[in-house]
């Protein structure tokens, strides 16, 4: 039982020490960088941003049904 949970623990621990060298090859960039990105990308798309400008109704399709009346 213990040869099985050595075995185990053995491709935990290799499992491990692979996400961790993917991790450590990954490209960074600061943070102040991407967060200026960020800031540019949000203000370059403003105009086009639903919550910010709003749906015309005309497009909305989840606007309140219009009532029918007759006189």
């Amino acid at each position: 039982m213990s040869n099985n949970n050595a075995s185990s623990n053995l491709v935990v621990a290799q499992r491990a020490v692979k996400q961790l060298r993917l991790e450590a090859s990954l490209r960074r960039i600061k943070v102040s960088t991407a967060a200026a990105d960020l800031k540019n990308f949000c203000l370059q798309n403003a105009q086009k941003d639903p919550l910010l400008m709003g749906v015309p109704s005309s497009d909305n399709p989840f606007r309140p049904p219009k009532s029918c009346t007759l006189f």
